[in-house]
């Protein structure tokens, strides 16, 4: 069995690398494309302000990258300000692009979904009065954490660091997607995303037979968003590679 990781390419080429190390094949089939928000200098201001806020919350390893790679060539993350983090693979970019960790927050270790929820379980017992907070992300995405912080008396400002669309599939990934549809049992379906989901369809057409695809997902939003699809064997797991590895594992042949 095949398991085709749709993340976008920089995560989707890091896991691929990390399931075949543990003797999983898997190969990378992006199903979002990721790009620089349309009007940059509002990520680059962001910075000139970064010192005064309490707490910049990174939503995923694509807004870390994207706010963080606009980081000034002087400029090093602020003493006191804390990066909140939605999971382990935010976390993971957090570090690699220089925030310490001392001033990192994320879900539990033990938490059962990494999400906005999650991080919020953190951060709730906090004052929050008169704090400011920026929510770093892409266009659009949920308001849910933002309301959460705005409720308990932050000042939230969001930023969209960078814009999703549907990717343009080059020809080795077109040649993945139909050997996928013409033999949906050897292959796997990792979906991190719902939007991926929603760009396979769209990729696919509106034709496309998805009952007999399996798919692995991690988070139950997700899970939902495939079974509209039409998939009917969809498992969840936990977005940990031991978790995902282990899952994978234990699936039949």
């Amino acid at each position: 069995m095949r398991v085709l990781v749709t993340r976008p390419a920089p995560q989707a080429g890091e896991w691929v690398t990390r399931l075949r190390e543990g003797g999983i094949d898997a190969m990378a089939l992006p199903l979002i494309c990721i790009e620089p928000a349309a009007d940059t200098a509002f990520v680059r201001a962001a910075w000139s302000t970064l010192a005064s806020q309490r707490l910049v919350v990174f939503v995923s390893p694509n807004a870390a990258e994207q706010f963080l790679g606009a980081r000034p060539s002087d400029a090093a993350w602020p003493a006191g300000v804390l990066a909140g983090s939605t999971g382990p693979g935010t976390t993971r970019a957090l570090l690699r692009l220089g925030v310490p960790a001392g001033q990192i927050v994320e879900p539990a270790a033990d938490a059962a979904q990494f999400d906005s929820e999650a991080l919020w379980r953190q951060l709730r017992h906090s004052d929050w009065r008169s704090a400011g907070v920026l929510i770093v992300r892409g266009e659009g995405g949920r308001e849910w954490l933002a309301d959460m912080l705005r409720e308990n008396g932050a000042q939230v400002a969001l930023l969209a660091a960078y814009r999703r669309s549907v990717p343009v599939l080059d020809a080795d990934s077109q040649a993945l997607l139909r050997a996928a549809r013409a033999a949906p049992r050897s292959h796997l379906w990792l979906f991190s995303s719902s939007e991926a989901i929603a760009n396979l369809a769209a990729l696919a057409g509106a034709a496309a037979d998805w009952s007999q695809a399996r798919a692995l997902v991690t988070h139950p939003r997700i899970a939902a968003r495939a079974q509209q699809l039409g998939l009917t064997q969809v498992t969840l797991a936990q977005p940990t590679l031991a978790a995902v590895s282990a899952c994978i594992q234990s699936m039949p042949p």
